[in-house]
């Protein structure tokens, strides 16, 4: 058992004795870990630094607190590559596992001056206004909006879009995706989308907003995913390009 000394600050020094435990899974995703008076006594701390680590933890999304019931191990984080095009929807499908999509709206509606510049159309065109949470194990994971232009989909109402992707009824209507161009930021979301995405508005989410074109560089969509950082990760493949980097 890793001891704790007085060389750095004790809740740090906890912070990284509760990681390696779950790196090395002797605390296994779902369990729940010793409580705040067990670690105590374990480690000879006080509750403030007891509280500090679990803390650190819980916001790196590595544990999950629940009211009542003690402090548990967090699952996988389900992993999005932002080097190819696809939204949360297509990744959780793509990870298996129990995942299911709850539509909170699908609607028309006036492009508007704002999406009109982001879709490349006019103001007074069309557009379906598409928000999902997406869940995996009874959690929600991201929000996702996505604005199309009607032209791209004009028979979007009577397809199930809990049942299929976006990109599958982009192929049946023989749109081959070419680019798009994401951005990703950290914001605080509006509490009506916090109470969706089972977060308090203080806390952080993930956005990333993406402009997809076809294969005739026409913009299809535009896409706006809010994620949560406990529950996600994205990743970024590269190489080098220039030998004098190496």
């Amino acid at each position: 058992m890793r001891e704790i000394s007085y060389k750095s600050p004790l809740y740090i020094q906890l912070r990284e004795v509760i990681r390696s435990k779950i790196e090395e899974e002797e605390y296994l995703p779902g369990t729940a870990i010793p409580s705040e008076n067990q670690l105590m006594e374990t480690y000879g701390l006080n509750r403030v630094s007891v509280r500090s680590a679990l803390a650190a933890l819980e916001f790196e999304g590595l544990l999950k607190s629940v009211k009542g019931k003690g402090v548990f191990v967090a699952g996988p984080k389900a992993k999005r590559n932002m080097d190819t095009l696809g939204g949360f929807h297509n990744t959780m499908r793509q990870s298996g596992g129990n995942t299911a999509t709850r539509i909170l709206s699908k609607t028309l509606r006036q492009a508007g001056p704002y999406y009109a510049r982001l879709l490349e159309i006019s103001p007074e065109s069309t557009i379906w206004f598409i928000r999902r949470v997406e869940n995996t194990a009874g959690e929600p994971v991201a929000l996702e909006e996505l604005y199309i232009p009607y032209s791209v989909v004009p028979g979007l109402e009577e397809v199930d879009i809990k049942l299929f992707s976006i990109y599958d009824i982009y192929q049946w209507n023989g749109i081959v995706l070419g680019e798009g161009h994401q951005t990703l930021r950290i914001t605080r979301l509006p509490p009506m989308l916090a109470k969706h995405m089972d977060v308090p508005p203080e806390q952080a989410v993930m956005e990333l907003s993406c402009t997809t074109r076809d294969r005739g560089g026409r913009v299809v969509e535009f896409s706006r995913s809010y994620v949560r950082n406990d529950k996600a990760e994205f990743v970024v493949h590269f190489r080098h390009t220039n030998p004098q980097l190496v």
